[in-house]
C-alpha cells in the first residue's frame, strides 16, 4: 500500500514496539483493529486504522480485522460488510481471514469456566440498579454483593443455567472477583458475562443467550491470536488494569501489551456513534454515506482520497494528549491531494447566458486547454466554443462593488484559455431580472493580450451548444459551531442550516458528460469535485468535495 520511498515517520508507540522487537521480546509485531459492527467506520477509526495496520505492515508483521460483535441488538452484517470495504479502500489488508470474537465465545467461556474454578468469578444477581449502588464512588468503596461468596460448585451449576437459557436478561450476571475497594473502579467486581434472550446473532445465529462483555472478550481474543501490541485510545487506559487481570488469570498463550493513545477530536463533527445513529435515523443527513457525515463512506463519497485521509492522520500524529484537531487540517489534506491529481474542468454553476454578437452563428472553434496547469503528463483534452455561451452569474455585476474584477456593462474580461469579450448590452426580464448579456470579442486576443489595454479579469465558461446539463451539490461542514452541543446543550441544534445546496441547472464542458462515479475534478475556480454514484449518463451529478481554500475563518464558524 505505502510508497517504499516515504520516509517513516515515528512516534511514541512505533519507538516502544521497535524497542520489543529490539530487545526481543516479540520476533514479530501483530497487531489488529477491533471495531464494534454496530455503524460505519468515521475519521477516527481511520486513525486507528492507518495507526494499527500502517505500523505492522511497515515493522513487516501482521494487523488482524477482529469485529467485536459481543453485543448482536445492535449489529449486523451490513455494517460488517462497510467496515471492510473501509478498511480496504483506505489501502491496508488484514491478516488471513477477518476474525471475530463470536468465533471465541467457546473458548471464552472455558475461560470463565477457570475464573470460576479458581474462585475469581461468581454468579451475582444483583440487577443493573442495584449494582452501580453496590459499587461505590471514586471516594468511597463498594459494598461486596449478597453472592461474592457462593461456592465454586454452586457458581459453575449457576454459570452452566446461564448458558441453557434458564434464567430472563438481566437477572443473573458472572462477576470478577476482584476488589471491591479497588481506587479504580473498573476493578470493583465487573461483569464479565451477561444474559440476552430473543438475538439472532449474525455471525452465530441462536446459539447463544449468553454473551461476554467487551472487557473480557477484549483481552482474552488478543492473546488467543497472538497480538503483540493492543493499541487503544485513551479512554481505556483506565480499563488497561483489567485488560492486564484476564490475561494472567486464565491459560491463554500470549501476553499482549496494551498502549493507549489520544482519538481524535475533530471540529464541526461528532464521532459518537450513539449520535451518528441518531443523525442517519432522524433524517438529518441521507444515510450513513451522506457526504455530511464523518464516516469514511461519507467522506468516500464526498471525494476525499484515501491518500488525503492517510496524509491526515500522519500530520496529526500520535501522541497521549487530547486536543481538537482543526477541520482546515483535514480539508487541507484533500486539497493538496487533489491539486496535485485532479485534472482541471470549466464548469459554470449558475448560468447566465451570453450572445457573441460579432461571432458567426454556426462557427465552433475548439480550443485545446491543459489538463492539469502544472503536469503536462495529464495532457489536454479540446473545448468547443461558440456563439453563445454560458458564464457564472456572480461573473457579472451590473453595479460592481469596489475591487471587481470581471465583467460589467462596457467593460471587458478574459474567457480562460480564449478571447477577450466586451459587454455591450444587458437584457433583462419583466421582472427587471437579467437573463442574459450581449457581448463582442476582440479576434485579435485568442492567446494573446489585447493592444493598448489590460484586461484584469478572468472568467470560466462552457458553449452553450455543447453544455453538458448537470446537478451539483454543494457540501459544507455538518455544524456550524467547532463543538456540537458544547456545555450540556443538544449536539442537533448546532447542525448547519447550509450544510447542503443543490443546484440543477449547472452547465459542464462535455468533456465531464462521460465521467463515471468517484472520478474527481477541480472545477476552475470554484473547487473539487466528484461524480456521485446517484449519476447517470443522462443527468450527471457532481458532489463538491472542498473549495480551493479557507473560507470558514472568513466569519462562517
Amino acid at each position: 500500500m505505502t510508497d517504499a520511498a516515504e520516509p517513516t515517520r515515528t512516534n511514541f508507540i512505533r519507538q516502544i514496539v521497535e524497542a520489543d522487537l529490539a530487545a526481543g521480546t516479540h520476533d514479530r509485531v501483530v497487531t489488529r483493529f477491533p471495531p464494534e459492527p454496530n455503524g460505519y467506520l468515521h475519521i477516527g477509526h481511520a486513525k486507528s486504522i492507518a495507526l494499527n495496520f500502517g505500523l505492522a505492515e511497515s515493522l513487516g508483521g501482521q494487523c488482524n480485522l477482529r469485529f467485536d460483535d459481543t453485543n448482536p441488538h445492535k449489529e449486523n452484517v451490513e455494517f460488517v460488510e462497510a467496515i471492510k470495504t473501509d478498511v480496504r479502500w483506505l489501502g491496508f489488508e488484514w491478516g488471513g481471514q477477518a476474525r471475530f470474537a463470536s468465533d471465541y465465545f467457546e473458548r471464552l467461556y472455558g475461560f470463565a469456566v477457570e475464573l470460576i474454578e479458581q474462585g475469581l468469578a461468581y454468579v451475582c444477581e444483583l440487577d443493573a440498579e442495584q449494582m452501580r449502588e453496590y459499587r461505590g464512588t471514586l471516594t468511597e468503596p463498594g459494598r461486596p454483593s449478597p453472592w461474592r461468596d457462593r461456592t465454586v460448585a454452586e457458581n459453575l451449576e449457576l454459570f452452566a443455567r446461564m448458558r441453557a437459557g434458564e434464567f430472563p436478561d438481566g437477572s443473573r450476571t458472572l462477576r470478577a472477583r476482584i476488589d471491591m475497594a479497588a481506587p479504580n473502579i473498573n476493578l470493583r467486581d465487573p461483569v464479565l458475562y451477561r444474559i440476552k434472550h430473543g438475538v439472532i446473532h449474525h455471525q452465530t445465529g441462536d446459539a447463544w443467550c449468553l454473551y461476554p462483555t467487551y472487557d473480557f472478550t477484549h483481552p482474552l481474543s488478543d492473546a488467543i491470536e497472538g497480538v503483540t501490541h493492543s493499541l487503544c485510545t485513551l479512554e481505556f487506559e483506565d480499563h488497561r488494569p483489567l485488560y492486564d487481570w484476564c490475561v494472567e488469570h486464565v491459560s491463554v498463550p500470549s501476553r499482549p501489551r496494551q498502549i493507549e493513545f489520544s482519538r481524535l477530536n475533530l471540529e464541526y463533527t461528532v464521532t459518537s456513534k450513539r449520535k451518528l445513529t441518531e443523525l442517519v435515523a432522524e433524517g438529518h443527513v441521507d444515510g450513513w454515506d451522506d457526504p455530511r457525515m464523518p464516516t469514511i463512506a461519507g467522506l468516500r463519497r464526498r471525494g476525499y482520497t484515501p491518500a488525503a485521509l492517510r496524509e491526515f492522520c500522519e500530520r496529526i500524529g500520535v501522541t497521549k494528549s487530547e486536543n481538537r484537531v482543526e477541520m482546515a487540517m483535514l480539508e487541507s489534506a484533500i486539497r493538496d491531494d487533489l491539486d496535485a491529481h485532479a485534472p482541471r474542468r470549466m464548469a459554470v454553476l449558475r448560468p447566465l447566458k451570453v450572445v457573441l454578437t460579432n461571432y458567426p452563428e454556426d462557427e465552433v472553434l475548439n480550443i485545446s486547454a491543459a489538463n492539469h496547469p502544472k503536469d503536462e503528463s495529464m495532457g489536454s483534452r479540446e473545448i468547443p466554443f461558440g456563439r453563445e455561451l454560458y458564464i457564472d452569474r456572480a461573473d457579472f455585476a451590473e453595479v460592481p462593488p469596489k475591487g471587481f474584477k470581471r465583467l460589467v456593462p462596457g467593460g471587458e474580461v478574459r474567457l480562460r484559455n480564449a478571447y477577450v469579450i466586451r459587454c455591450d448590452e444587458v437584457v433583462k426580464d419583466a421582472a427587471g431580472e437579467v437573463v442574459e448579456l450581449r457581448a463582442s470579442i476582440d479576434p485579435a486576443t485568442l492567446g494573446c493580450k489585447p493592444e493598448g489595454r489590460k484586461v484584469k479579469g478572468v472568467i470560466h465558461w462552457v458553449a452553450a451548444a455543447h453544455a453538458v446539463a448537470a446537478e451539483v451539490r454543494l457540501y459544507d461542514r455538518l455544524f456550524r459551531v467547532a463543538m456540537p452541543g458544547a456545555e450540556g446543550q443538544d449536539y442537533r441544534d448546532d447542525i448547519n442550516p447550509d450544510s447542503l445546496e443543490v443546484l440543477v441547472d449547472c452547465m459542464l464542458e462535455p468533456s465531464l458528460g462521460g465521467a463515471q462515479p468517484g472520478e474527481r475534478f477541480q472545477f476552475e475556480r470554484e473547487g473539487y469535485f466528484v461524480v456521485d454514484p446517484d449519476s447517470t449518463a443522462q443527468r450527471p451529478v457532481f458532489n463538491r468535495t472542498v473549495g480551493l481554500r479557507d473560507s470558514w475563518g472568513k466569519g462562517n464558524g
